[in-house]
């Protein structure tokens, strides 16, 4: 089993940043690659971003040269840069890690863009 807990979100203006985290403990040996979803109220859950093991980055249209992913492997944690942010972005975004074919969630952080 892996826990993922997500911090960091909260309420920015528009053209603000926040930076989520994503820490990861339980069976971590083989976790490959780690992503961000985000749902909006009333809509599916949607793809922000991944990175692999390896560090290769893959990003939504709607958040390119904005959002940047990382990740610190010794550290086990994950990480979300969202810069420029705007109204749209408002959502629950939620940590995913792929451990050995199965994924896992964590409980999602709200992420509020408004003036």
């Amino acid at each position: 089993q892996v826990q993922l807990v997500e911090s960091g979100g909260g309420l920015v203006q528009p053209g603000g940043s926040l930076r989520l985290s994503c820490a990861a403990s339980g069976s971590i040996f083989g976790i490959g690659t780690m992503g961000w979803y985000r749902q909006a109220p009333g809509k599916e859950r949607e793809l922000v971003a991944t990175i692999t093991s390896s560090s290769i980055t893959n990003y939504a249209d709607s958040v390119k040269g904005r959002f940047i992913i990382s990740r610190d492997n010794a550290k086990n944690t994950g990480y979300l840069q969202m810069n420029s942010l705007k109204p749209e972005d408002t959502a629950v975004y939620y940590c995913n890690a792929i451990r050995l074919g199965i994924p896992y969630w964590g409980q999602g952080a709200q992420v509020t863009v408004s003036s």
